[in-house]
Formats: structure tokens, sequence, C-alpha cells
């Protein structure tokens, strides 16, 4: 009997892919399929000649979009992720888990998760919870992922049948 996978998954993704447009098709094809989902997705605000960094998160089980991209001048080179919208992101997540979502969605484990901070404790609690967790990961952060989820994680292909497989065999094992 072959062994269930992980209901703690990521999306590995090379750098050219559009990750927030397949992460939004894949959250499309899950709420087709009747799952209850909470979490997060990320929509680039692209083009954008102002601002072509700028980007939001959607709150999946209200529509809300946060923005995370704050503007701190021309000549800035600092950080320009907004704290106080990656807080409203986190507190929308962790409704989704309270209120009992099938699966929960992290736009991506990017650097901050990989620091410690990001979105990373949610996903923590999600998985203490025993609600199955879909992110994405870049291939240069693909060791970050396996060192916080333990080897071996459960890695797929930016592949929407193979996202669709595991959540198929998740929801099944449940």
């Amino acid at each position: 009997m072959p062994t269930p996978p992980l209901p703690i998954a990521a999306v590995v993704y090379p750098p050219a892919l559009d990750i927030g447009a397949f992460m939004r098709t894949a959250v499309a094809a899950l709420a087709e399929r009747g799952v209850r989902l909470g979490g997060v997705v990320q929509h680039d605000a692209r083009p954008n000649p102002d601002d072509p960094c700028a980007m939001s998160l959607e709150d999946l089980a209200s529509g809300t979009r946060f923005t995370l991209s704050q503007d701190l001048g021309s000549g800035s080179s600092a950080c320009r992720l907004d704290p106080g919208a990656l807080a409203q992101a986190a507190v929308a997540v962790r409704a989704a888990i309270e209120q009992g979502a099938d699966l929960v969605i992290f736009n991506k484990f990017g650097a901050q998760e990989a620091a410690g901070g990001g979105l990373r404790a949610e996903m923590g609690l999600a998985a203490a919870r025993s609600i199955p967790v879909l992110t994405a990961v870049a291939e240069r952060l693909a060791g970050d992922w396996e060192r916080f989820t333990g080897d071996p994680a459960t890695m797929l292909p930016a592949d929407l049948d193979a996202v669709l497989a595991w959540w198929q065999a998740v929801s099944t094992a449940r």
C-alpha cells in the first residue's frame, strides 16, 4: 500500500513562472470541486508604471485584498513589505483556520517565511490543527521548505493535475 502524501505541500516553481496566476487557477479548480478554502493568494499590479513591484494578497474567504507593497519613495532601497498588511493577512488566515477550512492556501513560502517570519506561524498552526496546507515555493527556496516541513516534504510540480491529484489523495485519507 503506497504511503499517503503529506497534508502539507508546496508547488515548486521556476523563476519565469507567474506563480500567482497558477495558484489562482488552482484555487478556482479546487473551489469548483466544493473544497472550502481559506488562506490568501497573490495578485501583482502589473503593469503599473508607477509601481512595478506592487502586489496584494486576496483573502479567499472574503475576497478582501491587502496591499503588501508600501510606498517608501523613489530613493528607498529598503524592504517594501508592509508589515501592517501582512498582519491583516495573518488574521484572515487564522480566521479561516478557526472556521474550519478544508484546505488553507498560502500564496507562497518566500524569503520572509524562510527567515522565520511572514505567514510561517500560520502555516504551522494549520498543520498543527490537521488542516491541509498548500503553498508555492521558488526552486531557490526548496531547501528552506524541506527544513521547515521536515524531510521528506511533499513537493509538487507546477501542474494543475498534480495539485488536484494531491488534494484528492489527501482529502480521501482524512
